[in-house]
């Protein structure tokens, strides 16, 4: 798939804070930058890849996958309750013997891949983004903007939080636990961040399979895609 400019900038921009990396030296993140995405509601092809997901972990015992025991120890260390604060993949996986949730063609696409590898896989909107992508610790008085009882709210991180954050705020609470709104991917996205975030024991090559199956399924639907991507750690 051919590359652009523009988007190896956005991807060689993303930074992990290293005070990330002492909580969890063998973290790694996969970011992939796309342009040229075949956006648009749920349909026939989302919904067969969600279904195709959930099935494959349908009678999955979640607590003893080796990857989600790893998210839930790396949740633990920064003062998260694993049980309570689950990360996107185990919330996913929990619900995929009911059916997996449809959002839109992208999120729905990537919440696949993340089921089927037992991966969290992070999707936002990069024209919603003011400057790089950066996962650091929080201090508490970032600003997270979010809904509640139907109404646009705004919450801070707690202190040692780990988040990702541009120059507006936090995109993403509890590392990988629930995106702001401002930058999630709706209908109309057609440029986006993907996050590949991995723990070990999962192997490398592990997170780049899981990024060569969602690169595959959206080329197919749009041959005009356009990719950069680049691995993070771990240290």
């Amino acid at each position: 798939m051919p590359t652009t400019p523009d988007l190896d900038r956005v991807v060689a921009s993303v930074l992990v804070d290293p005070a990330v990396h002492a909580l969890r030296p063998d973290f790694a993140v996969l970011v992939v930058a796309v342009d040229g995405l075949p956006g648009g509601p749920a349909d026939a092809w989302s919904g067969g890849l969600l279904k195709a997901a959930a099935e494959s972990a349908a009678d999955l015992d979640v607590t003893a996958d080796p990857h989600i025991a790893a998210w839930r120890e790396a949740y633990t260390a920064f003062g998260a309750k694993p049980n309570r604060t689950r990360n996107s993949a185990e919330a996913l996986i929990r619900r995929a013997g009911a059916g997996l949730p449809e959002v839109n063609r992208i999120v729905d696409a990537y919440n696949a891949v993340s089921v089927a590898h037992r991966l969290p896989v992070g999707g936002e909107d990069l024209d919603a983004y003011s400057g790089a992508p950066r996962l650091i610790r929080a201090t508490g008085t970032e600003t997270f903007e979010t809904v509640a009882n139907g109404e646009p709210a705004v919450e801070h991180p707690s202190a040692g939080e780990v988040v990702w954050v541009d120059d507006l705020g936090v995109t993403c609470r509890r590392w990988n636990h629930r995106q702001c709104t401002r930058t999630r991917i709706t209908e109309a996205t057609m440029r986006a961040l993907f996050l590949f975030e991995r723990l070990a024991p999962m192997p490398l090559d592990a997170v780049q399979a899981a990024a060569d199956e969602l690169l595959t399924e959206l080329a197919a639907q749009s041959p005009a895609l356009r990719t950069a991507r680049r691995l993070i750690g771990p240290v």
